[in-house]
């Protein structure tokens, strides 16, 4: 995405939370915006990304129902959970693509369209590619996530002290989640299992600015804000 279509409130409180603790500073803004997939996969080790290019919004199949939604709900840290939740349950047994699955946490972005494109560039980062799923496939994987821990980071906090008024929506909060993903499937006819740490920060906006929660943007995976 072109530096041109980030949200100025974003970008400004971003920087303000990386100046606060100089042990974020990295590539861009704390590397929000840019989320790298895992490595390829193997046999061996059931989870694992290949690398590939971000789409802008993601199209879900047209020949099946869509996929339960996200509850709506103005509970900001329950509705975290759920987005958390969403962004790593998917099935390649099932009938549905990784886009049917990313068009579940989309569905519940920003109303206004502003964020649209990078919270389904985040999003779609998370997802196997299309090569990588087709393989999948080959050993039934599926994922899911257990979530040991929700709160809101320090940096946020320290943001928001510094922040000038506009500079983001009333009711916009930052949870940074963490926990396990986990991934079963079958390798030739043996049963495989793998488990891995997880943790990243998902930023919403809830009540008063909307009476519901929705999901703004998601951190790097396992680059959460502190």
């Amino acid at each position: 995405m072109p530096p041109s279509r980030f949200p100025r409130r974003l970008i400004i409180v971003l920087a303000v939370a990386a100046a606060v603790l100089a042990a974020l500073v990295g590539v861009g803004l704390y590397g929000l915006l840019l989320a790298p997939r895992s490595a390829p996969t193997t046999a061996s080790d059931v989870p694992r990304e290949t690398p590939g290019p971000a789409p802008a919004i993601p199209t879900p199949t047209d020949t099946i129902p869509s996929l339960p939604g996200i509850r709506s709900t103005a509970d900001a840290e329950g509705f975290a959970r759920a987005v958390a939740e969403a962004l790593f349950a998917w099935d390649t047994a099932s009938d549905y693509e990784p886009t049917d699955y990313a068009q579940v946490i989309v569905d519940v972005g920003d109303p206004s369209g502003e964020e649209a494109a990078g919270l389904a560039s985040d999003v779609r980062s998370y997802l196997p590619t299309a090569e990588a799923w087709a393989q999948l496939q080959t050993m039934q994987t599926r994922q899911w996530l257990t979530i040991d821990e929700a709160h809101v980071p320090d940096s946020w906090a320290d943001a928001l002290d510094q922040a000038a008024p506009g500079q983001l929506l009333p009711g916009t909060i930052a949870y940074t989640i963490s926990g396990t993903r986990h991934r079963d499937g079958i390798s030739g006819t043996e049963p495989v299992e793998s488990a891995r740490g997880a943790a990243f920060t998902v930023i919403v906006t809830c009540q008063p600015t909307f009476d519901t929660c929705h999901v703004l943007r998601l951190s790097q995976l396992d680059n959460p804000l502190r």
